[in-house]
């Protein structure tokens, strides 16, 4: 008999309590799905849900009841407001460690963590507009309601902010360098059909409609082997992996080096009335 036992690593029932005041689980038959929420509604976009982001992602990958991953958010939007708090007790405070800790540790490990320590099938339902589409993207699978609008922001901004933080590399990946510069230097838009004819999204379903649809696809992998769809994956998750060690670290900290020389901080009135910031 061996001398160790293995290491116990969370599973659901615990994660669940852990991350109940920005997610929603279900999960039936190996699929998983992850609903964000902030207070039972709409996202509200924070640095703690920052945080949160960048820590579930590891707890999900190394639970192997897991096998299939969908993420939404609650409707009517995907994640569409913010916590304006949260982010001026960080970026007003002198406190160095901690805005290091948030700007760069956390928006990086938000998604290496989703690309390196999620190794199943992953299918996104963009329930509606929103921000931080970045995951979504990087899904094997993305699905998108017809109101969606893909827009990056950042450079929109009054002193304009350097569009690093995932968005902006999604941007270029997906619709290639020349027309992913265009949308971020003009803060462009597409619409849900013009995502769907170049290849951004796998279909635009019905915001009623779209959690079932993932859950349709969700069951038709899971008929697979376990080795063909985590095999499968990597092949599908490996164009990410490599785009993220080549390029994604200097788009962050080249958002971040900038944002703090010109002592920015997130201008929520502009912020209001847009997608994509």
């Amino acid at each position: 008999m061996a001398v160790n036992q293995y290491y116990a690593v969370p599973e659901l029932e615990e994660y669940r309590e852990r991350f109940k005041d920005f997610f929603q689980f279900k999960r039936e038959n190996g699929i998983l799905e992850v609903k964000m929420h902030t207070n039972g509604g709409p996202v509200k976009w924070s640095y703690q849900f920052h945080h949160a982001l960048a820590e579930l992602w590891t707890v999900i990958g190394h639970d192997k009841e897991n096998e299939v991953l969908i993420l939404t958010s609650t409707d009517p939007y995907w994640i569409y407001e913010w916590d304006t708090e949260s982010f001026k007790e960080v970026e007003q405070s002198p406190d160095d460690d901690k805005r290091y800790d948030v700007q760069i540790y956390d928006t990086l490990k938000i998604v290496e963590n989703f690309v390196n320590d999620i190794e199943i099938p992953t299918i996104a339902a963009i329930n509606g507009r929103g921000i931080h589409w970045e995951m979504a993207l990087m899904s094997d699978i993305t699905l998108c309601t017809p109101d969606f609008i893909l827009r990056d922001g950042h450079f929109s901004m009054d002193s304009g902010h350097v569009p690093g933080d995932g968005m902006g590399l999604c941007l270029q990946q997906v619709l290639g360098i020349k027309r992913g510069n265009y949308m971020m230097l003009t803060s462009g838009s597409m619409d849900a059909g013009e995502c769907l004819e170049l290849g951004v999204v796998n279909e635009v379903v019905e915001r009623d409609d779209i959690v079932g649809r993932a859950w349709e696809i969700a069951r038709d992998i899971m008929k697979k082997s376990r080795s063909a769809r985590r095999m499968t994956h990597y092949i599908c998750v490996r164009p990410w992996k490599a785009v993220l060690e080549r390029d994604f670290r200097i788009h962050v900290i080249s958002e971040m080096y900038s944002f703090n020389l010109s002592a920015s901080e997130h201008d929520f009135g502009h912020l209001k009335h847009k997608d994509g910031d």
